[in-house]
């Protein structure tokens, strides 16, 4: 292993926490050494659960043994290949989540044959015994088998047997959403067995994650829109199983649950734009998660409300001017110790004009090891100024985070936020970034600290849909908008990239790079 990757491993292990180290080395050494098979017998009485579906998956099951997820088919003409790896692991998670049982339109009956065809290969599943996959296909399953009053022995064993292989794998080695969503699965168990063990678990990984992992802003600490979404979405569905099935447990966990689900409403309801749509920043993108409009629906109907609160330490802001919003990126990488869906994109922001996106974030369209991975959590994918071709944050693997910019002197005031990062700090270099907001302007002054030879680029992400001409050398028309550019400039290159309309699915935008000296001013204009 050479010194570079010696460093990079080193600046990745060193934020992670005690107990993450631990539980991948004692996982390692216990499931290579003293593997187990995880069965208990099922003794406590089933509980037939109420529960109703206000939120449906996108039609992931189109019949006839054909799946569509993450925008890729597959017919198995005869057997159901549940290991199916040849799209990716992601596309094998999904088919393994069971998400299409909660489709609007499938029958009752093509649903439980599913379940059975499952369990037929239960001895040989691979990624559909791991943790994560366990948690979300557990919480399917008992969604499914309660709506329609299913009774039947051998899928009741068999996912008690799978809760508990879950109990013994927590994924304490990874924390983050993972360990939440353990913790939502382990409570639907619980309930749905009766099982004080499955519940004490649930109750104790519930209580501290959503302590640890909401912000006092409401935001979720991974700082992706659509995990929030996904996250807030889960904790509304336990609120339900909670309040419509009292009569095992009391509703003690219930308050608790409803005040973190009200701050994260409050968070969504702030970055959330007018059309509907929420920012693409970090491991985001479209039809994955539940809108935003249903997630208001079903907390209004369970009886939630949420108040306006001001974004804080998720680090992100929101302003709107008028017809304009503005979403903005002033904050570090959280949470230190995972990272994973994070990206390299200090100070990096999304702009909508009349409900339109006019410059945006291009979003994620893979989750696989390759390049396009690479390129789309990098510094030259997002608005922001890069520094040559480093990056502010060392994002590498997939989903590693090695050394990563700081921000500090963050100061606001009405119409102005300013605030510097220390990204390029090893090459001599601080960034600073302005955002001002003044009636019909929105300017970003950007500031070079210290000597480098290295090109100083700002790349702005136009939204596919906008249409822009080039005024003069320094000046471009956006529909209704005017931009323009100040300081001393060397050029300004136009650029495609691929802009993501979902997992495997991208199209063509345009991209200004603006090579400046030391300072820029760039304005966006109401014309």
């Amino acid at each position: 292993m050479g010194r570079n990757k010696v460093i990079t491993l080193y600046n990745t292990i060193k934020f992670l926490k005690p107990v993450q180290i631990y539980y991948r080395l004692y996982y390692f050494i216990r499931n290579r050494f003293f593997k187990k098979a995880y069965k208990k017998k099922q003794t406590n009485k089933k509980n037939d659960l109420k529960w109703k579906d206000f939120i449906y998956s996108n039609n992931p099951y189109l019949g006839n043994k054909e799946f569509r997820f993450l925008n890729v088919s597959k017919n198995f003409e005869n057997k159901i290949d549940w290991n199916y790896a040849a799209f990716g692991k992601l596309w094998t998670y999904n088919l393994n989540y069971f998400d299409f049982l909660n489709q609007n339109n499938i029958e009752m009956k093509n649903g439980l044959e599913l379940i059975l065809n499952y369990l037929e290969n239960d001895e040989v599943l691979l990624d559909g015994k791991e943790p994560y996959v366990l948690s979300l296909r557990g919480i399917n399953w008992i969604k499914f088998l309660s709506k329609n009053n299913i009774k039947n022995a051998l899928v009741d064993e068999t996912l008690y047997n799978h809760y508990q292989i879950l109990i013994n794998n927590i994924e304490y080695h990874l924390l983050g959403n993972h360990l939440l969503e353990n913790g939502f699965s382990l409570l639907f168990g619980a309930y749905y067995f009766r099982d004080e063990q499955l519940y004490e678990k649930a109750e104790k990984i519930l209580k501290l994650e959503l302590k640890e992992q909401v912000l006092e802003d409401g935001g979720h600490y991974e700082l992706s829109p659509m995990y929030h979404q996904t996250l807030l979405s889960r904790l509304l569905d336990c609120i339900q199983l909670i309040k419509f099935n009292d009569e095992w447990k009391d509703k003690k966990l219930l308050a608790f649950l409803e005040e973190q689900c009200s701050k994260m409403l409050s968070w969504l309801s702030i970055v959330t734009y007018n059309n509907g749509n929420i920012p693409m920043v970090n491991d985001s993108t479209f039809n994955i998660a539940p809108t935003s409009k249903e997630l208001f629906t079903y907390a209004k109907v369970l009886g939630i409300t949420w108040k306006k609160i001001s974004l804080k330490d998720s680090g992100y802001r929101k302003y709107e001017l008028d017809k304009l919003e503005i979403f903005l990126d002033v904050g570090d990488i959280q949470p230190s110790y995972q990272p994973g869906h994070a990206h390299s994109d200090t100070f990096s922001f999304e702009l909508c004009f009349d409900n339109k996106p006019i410059i945006v974030d291009p979003g994620v369209s893979t989750y696989e090891k390759n390049q396009i991975r690479q390129t789309e959590r990098g510094t030259y994918y997002h608005n922001t100024v890069q520094l040559g071709d480093l990056e502010q944050t060392k994002v590498w693997g997939g989903f590693r985070v090695a050394k990563r910019a700081k921000v500090f002197e963050l100061k606001e005031r009405r119409g102005k936020i300013s605030a510097k990062h220390n990204g390029y700090k090893d090459y001599g270099v601080i960034h600073k970034r302005v955002f001002q907001f003044k009636e019909n302007t929105f300017k970003i002054n950007d500031f070079i600290i210290g000597n480098s030879q290295l090109e100083k680029k700002f790349m702005l992400h136009f939204h596919p849909d906008v249409k822009f001409k080039k005024n003069d050398d320094k000046e471009y028309q956006l529909d209704d908008l005017k931009l323009k550019f100040g300081g001393k400039l060397s050029k300004i290159l136009e650029k495609e990239y691929n802009y993501s309309i979902g997992f495997n699915k991208t199209i063509k935008g345009k991209k200004l790079v603006v090579i400046f000296e030391d300072k820029l001013e760039t304005s966006i204009i109401k014309v």
